[in-house]
């Protein structure tokens, strides 16, 4: 049974000294235990933290990251930003979504994220058909995690209607519409292989309120595993917020508590313009706010209550959504400096018991992250995956802190290159700051860049 040894290490009850960590062949941890030997052990080389989970995927966007950072109207937008986005799906092939995936997945595990849940709409070919193995570009996506050894949740999307109150989809989005019932037998064919997957699991999604009809919700949500993540897009924009008025004479998040049981199982991504009584709603009923700071701030979308919502019990995680970053470091500092730019004062993300912002950050996404996609994950801990990363030892930041401070240095003074090691499910997948995969996935994503950008 390998064992590992850190000197270091954040467990459940907080930082340790010297830490034996043994991993079981499931790639579950075995054993844990603090002030041990390290005999017969493997050091790690630094501080020692439970892998971060990546709430919210889309992994085909990675190819556009950059791209629309040209001005043009004055308006620009969300709305303007997706006309881009349509032009470049619909041009993807299976085989390069799967390689930009895979690339995609590579960059995530040396960033530190050690799963991820892929929120996954491109469902058809060019034309708006069905290709002759309906979970194709679902089955790509798959692939692509296991080969770089990536946790998985996948989330294949309902994505039916262009509007509310179930308006005709466009052309743009042919390539994501399904019926309810194409919707389930998608989710009945690929649940047995997520299952015999390691590291992956299947989960419920519906695109966005806009997207699907009161009947579809209820009807999925009948139809389906009553223990499986449910995520979906909420009051990411204030034209949302408008037309669902307009719609319902309700705000997004106001129709979806009144008319959806909503409970832990939810993943709310964005949530981005929630009024007060929305907040406490969220915060009731345990759902996770998914929080994707570096994309919100890139679109323009606005800035999550995110104060008000932890001061309530309120659980919250972060994605890297459009991949205009991938970086735990930006996505969490950026969380937390964004209720400062807010609020004009400093300091604002923390618990009545834990002063230090960098560790209630790191915790609170943990917690979230680990209840959206629904893994043992989230924790050093007996029973749970072994899904770490191991900061550099050497780092003169990180070698002179001590407990808490660790966090602080790393999120507030650091980056993504004080990442040495990685290992999800038992598996070491980044050795320092290299995966063995990255030359060969590099080259054939910039021919894939080539293709879709000539």
């Amino acid at each position: 049974m390998p064992a590992f040894f850190a000197e270091r290490a954040l467990l459940p009850t907080g930082w340790a000294s010297n830490v034996r960590l043994e991993v079981a062949e499931d790639g579950r941890l075995s054993h844990v235990e603090a002030n041990a030997s390290a005999e017969g052990a493997e050091r790690l080389a630094g501080p020692l933290l439970p892998g971060m989970p990546n709430l919210h995927s889309h992994a085909f966007q990675r190819a556009m990251a950059g791209l629309a950072e040209v001005a043009g109207n004055p308006n620009d937008s969300f709305w303007t930003w997706r006309d881009l986005m349509y032009r470049l799906v619909g041009r993807i092939t299976p085989q390069q979504l799967q390689v930009i995936a895979r690339q995609l997945y590579i960059e995530m595990l040396k960033a530190g994220y050690t799963s991820v849940a892929e929120f996954h709409y491109v469902h058809h070919d060019h034309n708006g058909h069905a290709y002759a193995d309906a979970a194709e570009l679902s089955l790509r996506i798959s692939a692509a995690a296991a080969d770089t050894g990536i946790g998985l949740t996948l989330l294949p999307v309902l994505y039916s209607h262009a509007g509310f109150g179930g308006q005709a989809p466009n052309e743009g989005q042919r390539r994501f519409i399904n019926s309810s019932e194409q919707y389930l037998r998608l989710q009945q064919q690929l649940a047995p292989h997520l299952a015999a997957q390691p590291a992956q699991r299947l989960g419920l999604c519906f695109h966005s309120l806009r997207a699907v009809t009161p009947g579809q919700i209820a009807e999925v949500l009948a139809a389906s595993d009553q223990h499986c993540p449910v995520h979906i897009h909420i009051a990411e924009q204030q034209k949302e917020v408008d037309d669902c008025l307009a719609w319902s004479g309700l705000r997004p998040l106001q129709w979806l508590y009144e008319n959806v049981e909503v409970d832990a199982r939810w993943c709310l991504v964005h949530a981005t313009h929630a009024e007060p009584d929305e907040v406490s709603a969220m915060a009731r009923s345990r759902a996770v706010a998914g929080l994707c700071l570096t994309t919100e701030a890139n679109l323009g979308d606005g800035i999550f209550p995110a104060v008000d919502f932890m001061a309530q019990g309120g659980r919250m995680g972060i994605g890297s959504d459009s991949h205009v970053s991938l970086s735990v470091v930006e996505e969490l500092r950026w969380l937390e400096y964004g209720q400062r730019l807010r609020d004009q004062r400093r300091n604002r993300l923390y618990r009545g018991d834990q002063p230090m912002v960098g560790r209630t950050l790191y915790d609170a996404a943990l917690v979230g992250g680990t209840q959206a996609m629904g893994q043992p994950i989230g924790e050093l801990a007996v029973g749970k995956r072994a899904d770490w990363l191991v900061l550099d030892g050497r780092d003169p930041y990180l070698a002179t802190a001590n407990g808490d401070a660790i966090l602080n240095r790393w999120l507030f003074a650091g980056g993504d290159r004080q990442v040495r090691d990685v290992m999800v499910n038992g598996q070491w997948v980044v050795r320092q700051g290299r995966h063995e995969q990255e030359e060969a996935s590099a080259q054939a994503f910039v021919e894939v860049l080539r293709q879709l950008l000539d």
